[in-house]
């Protein structure tokens, strides 16, 4: 049976949550690591994107009808201790922590480059400490706010990626920014054909995209925390699986159509090129703003989902050993042991040494 009681608040709306998911989703990995998915498989990367697409589809309606049943904290680190064993409820919940704190240290180093866009004497650190410092502040006021700001900031993110599709599609049917030549549809099919890279190329690819859909699973972790959670829930997952496979495959769509795949990654992010197509000098400017809220919004995301998860750890000690008993909130509402411990583990590398740090996240 679900949770009478919880020490967290039920604080989040429909709208919350499904921008939660899609702004955990959709980061900084879509907007500058599009290219390194192309150079594998070429334009069959659209091919993997949608059957990543629909694996992660079936995979999040069984969780749907889990949530719905269960709406608690942790949602699929419990099932796993309840209707397995402790044992994998245990191993299941710290791989999905350590895995988002290897995010969010990326996370953090990614937001001092792109500082350095505009202010390149800065050191790294300095917006380093003041996104953690912002996104921690974010965590531990009510949950409200919190998926407040998400929101807003994965509005940011999707307006940016539906403004692309549509400034897309003008180059492709009507020539926007070609001189009115209609591009059409011959880079699909030239330069090596659809399947370039080989059924080796897609299978790679495919591999690496399946890593891109990693945040959609922030459903289940905002189930003890959503108002009304069997409508919300069902409403969430269903919504936000077929925005997330619109916009993911509508942006790849877009990208392999204008340019030739085997120049995408050479000249910049395909972002920035699609909109300086049309005469945007700014570009550059733009797409590394978005990227910048990207990153921010999956370090927020990132210590919200390890803050939960620790909390949920620690209201089963078995799982632990006892490890986790001084982490559940003081007040209700708040999770401030986990998010503690959480901020120090994302801040500490980056001050250490943030370049190294990075690569060894982005290694594991």
């Amino acid at each position: 049976m679900a949770e009478k009681k919880t020490e967290l608040q039920r604080g989040l709306e429909a709208r919350h949550i499904e921008l939660i998911a899609l702004g955990g989703t959709i980061g900084v990995g879509l907007f500058m690591g599009a290219a390194s998915t192309l150079k594998w498989a070429g334009p069959s990367v659209l091919l993997a994107y949608i059957i990543a697409g629909l694996f992660v589809f079936f995979i999040m309606r069984s969780m749907g009808e889990m949530l719905f049943l269960e709406p608690v904290t942790g949602s699929f680190a419990v099932y796993a201790h309840r209707y397995m064993s402790p044992f994998f409820g245990y191993l299941t919940a710290w791989s999905y922590w350590f895995m988002w704190m290897a995010v969010g240290i990326s996370e953090i180093t990614a937001i001092g480059v792109y500082v350095q866009f505009w202010f390149p004497e800065m050191a790294q650190w300095i917006p380093a400490l003041i996104a953690v410092g912002l996104v921690a502040l974010a965590n531990l006021a009510a949950v409200r706010l919190y998926g407040e700001i998400e929101f807003w900031f994965a509005m940011i993110k999707v307006t940016t990626i539906i403004v692309m599709i549509i400034i897309g599609l003008g180059v492709i049917f009507f020539g926007f920014g070609n001189g009115g030549q209609a591009i059409g549809f011959g880079n699909l099919t030239g330069h090596g054909g659809f399947f370039a890279g080989g059924w080796k190329g897609f299978l790679t690819a495919l591999c690496i995209v399946v890593a891109s859909y990693q945040g959609v699973e922030l459903i289940g972790i905002t189930a003890g925390e959503a108002k009304n959670p069997q409508v919300t829930l069902r409403s969430a997952v269903g919504n936000v699986l077929w925005r997330i496979l619109i916009f993911y495959v509508g942006a790849i769509f877009v990208i392999v159509t204008i340019f030739p795949w085997n120049e995408i990654g050479s000249n910049g992010s395909p972002f920035v090129l699609t909109f300086a197509k049309i005469g945007i000098t700014a570009a550059a400017g733009i797409i590394n703003f978005v990227v910048l809220t990207a990153a921010l919004s999956g370090c927020n995301s990132g210590m919200y989902s390890c803050g939960r998860m620790l909390y949920a750890l620690a209201k089963k000690p078995s799982t632990t050993g006892g490890s986790c008993k001084s982490l559940p909130p003081r007040r209700p509402g708040r999770g401030r042991g986990a998010l503690y411990f959480d901020f120090a583990g994302r801040f500490l590398p980056e001050l250490h040494h943030p370049q190294s740090a990075a690569r060894f996240c982005l290694r594991l």
